[in-house]
């Protein structure tokens, strides 16, 4: 019988010889189905040995008896992919994970209690946790070194000695996935603040890190009994978040790094090595100093770029790794005519489309909301309305998340984050609104348990909070936004000066096979894309982002719709699709 990964001395062992993990990390929720062979091609062209991926809980059980794990979150298909091609894989089930996405990848249907405590020994966090692996867990069993299969390690959760708020809980989450059948080595994973904190038992500590220094080396060597040293995420670059600078980091300094951490005799993981895209509204937040929302782009700087290129980091890596000789062909990207948005729907037109809308006296969060079968809702904006018959002072109170529109008789007056807004209105009853989005909860830190959304608390006017509220969810979802088109929305031909919030529709036609290409959204200020009703993410003029990957896949030849979802113009524009 072959032995699976062995940690038992300095160095890894598999099969009973010397083995060094040369990793990387693509996340299959982030990368078309239909490229998935495509990238992971490209990672073996480039001398990469192992797989590593984080498997996301909110996305596969979007509700609490909704599990997925078909088509683009058919795991088993990607795993068994990986062994295909020749790659070994280390699995991070999470349940936990980061990853940059909302909440961690933790579903938001877990704090619809509000005595919740994440990442702890929380008895309904615990339960709901042993649901989800009894389902998860299964898939992948048969898929471990020792059943034939190409997993050779599990991540035990992510970076807990950063979090640590419950020693018994690392045990329980080992423990869990132990007794439902997990027998490859263990390993936790941590940046070198937390590296002695995060660890759990009968698990190999790794190390997360950007720079390697003579301080990390002792303190990975001063670990007993000896064990092989892993940096399980080195960082090729970093994610981007709205109204900051692009990160980029020097291909020079990357391969510098990963040179001197194998010359150190230890394994690496890059992570990422790919980073794809964040569809939809999968993106987190960072939380501290204050909050950030993540772009949707998860290029990441990495050595595939977000499109599947080759970039100067890739050929360093290949260079230092691969003994290869060919690479795979680039995929043609294809510049498009310009989309004309030629019909407009206001989003109040548009609320007939949605959710039935309730009443309450106070404002209610989005995941309390009694929508999506008891689940609350996640993503994507909810619209409160209540009525005030004079003019005066709105406080937030800090009570909006994370960002409102405000309205009076549905004409804007201006925007409610944290501070004060002034309401002109005559003596007479008027209607107030809020459109309030869901920029993103936040990904990792100790306030994960507070990432409510929506309107979460009372919202003063002259001092006195608000009360009778209707109350629309408007999660953006496939059938919200189908229904537009099949339900005979009233569309109106693009007037000269439209009011917003509002939907704009136009055409984008291909000729021959669609090709990927790049959304450019020059003038249009803030909102969502959706092509043929996906939901492709988000755009704002502030950047850094300036342009949404488009993958082929998502295009039909001839005729495809484009919608956006535009709370503000720069200037009257089209949409290019580009190269």
């Amino acid at each position: 019988m072959k032995m699976g990964l062995n940690t038992n001395s300095s160095q890894f062992t598999l099969e009973g010889k010397p083995f060094c993990i040369l990793g990387g990390s693509i996340h299959y929720f982030r990368v078309p189905r239909p490229y998935w062979r495509d990238r992971l091609m490209k990672m073996v062209a480039c001398g990469i040995n192992t797989l590593t991926t984080y498997v996301p809980w909110s996305l596969h059980q979007p509700e609490k008896d909704v599990f997925n794990f078909h088509m683009q979150l058919d795991l088993e298909a990607y795993i068994s992919l990986a062994a295909e091609l020749g790659l070994w894989v280390i699995l991070c089930p999470g349940p936990y994970i980061s990853a940059d996405m909302d909440l961690g990848g933790l579903p938001s249907w877990l704090l619809r209690d509000e005595n919740m405590r994440l990442r702890t020994m929380h008895p309904g966090f615990i339960q709901a946790v042993n649901t989800y692996f009894d389902k998860l867990i299964p898939k992948v069993v048969p898929l471990q070194f020792n059943k034939g299969g190409p997993i050779i390690a599990v991540q035990i959760e992510n970076e807990y000695g950063s979090f640590a708020k419950d020693q018994r809980y690392m045990l329980f989450i080992k423990e869990a996935l132990q007794s439902r059948g997990i027998r490859e080595v263990f390993l936790t994973s941590d940046k070198s603040n937390s590296f002695k904190s995060g660890g759990v038992d009968g698990a190999l500590r790794a190390i997360k890190l950007w720079k390697l220094n003579q301080r990390i080396v002792q303190e990975l060597n001063s670990v007993k009994p000896v064990k092989p040293s892993f940096v399980m995420e080195y960082w090729t670059g970093w994610y981007d978040t709205w109204g900051d600078l692009h990160h980029v980091l020097a291909p020079e300094d990357m391969v510098s790094t990963v040179r001197n951490i194998l010359r150190n005799g230890m394994s690496v993981n890059l992570y990422m090595f790919h980073g794809g895209s964040s569809f939809g509204f999968m993106s987190g937040a960072d939380p501290d100093p204050s909050y950030k929302a993540l772009v949707s782009s998860y290029d990441y700087d990495a050595p595939l770029s977000e499109a599947g290129g080759y970039t100067a980091k890739y050929h360093l890596l290949r260079d230092l790794f691969s003994q290869f000789k060919h690479i795979p062909k680039l995929r043609h990207s294809d510049t498009y005519e310009t989309a004309i948005m030629f019909q407009y729907l206001s989003l109040w037109d548009a609320l007939s489309f949605a959710e039935n809308p309730f009443t309450s006296s106070k404002p209610v969060n989005m995941e309390n909301l009694p929508v999506n079968n008891g689940n609350g809702q996640s993503y994507g904006y909810t619209l409160y309305e209540t009525n005030i018959t004079s003019g005066g002072m709105l406080h937030s109170g800090d009570h909006v998340r994370d960002r409102a529109m405000v309205f009076v008789d549905r004409k804007y007056i201006g925007l409610l984050k944290r501070q004060i807004l002034d309401v002109s209105s005559p003596q007479e009853e008027r209607t107030l609104s809020f459109l309030v989005e869901n920029c993103g909860r936040a990904h990792q830190g100790k306030d994960l348990d507070k990432q409510r959304k929506g309107l979460v608390g009372d919202i003063l006017f002259n001092d006195i909070p608000l009360r009778g509220f209707t109350i629309y969810s408007l999660d953006m979802k496939l059938n919200f936004i189908e229904r537009f088109v099949l339900n005979q929305a009233p569309w109106k031909n693009l007037p000269e000066s439209s009011s917003f919030p509002g939907f704009f529709m136009g055409r984008l036609f291909v000729y021959s096979y669609p090709s990927d290409t790049f959304v450019k959204l020059p003038g249009w200020g803030k909102g969502v894309v959706f092509i043929n009703s996906l939901n492709l993410g988000r755009y704002w003029s502030l950047g850094p982002q300036q342009s949404l990957y488009l993958p082929g896949p998502f295009l039909h030849s001839g005729m495809n719709q484009v919608k956006l979802l535009t709370d503000s113009l720069l200037s009257i524009s089209q949409t290019g699709c580009k190269k």
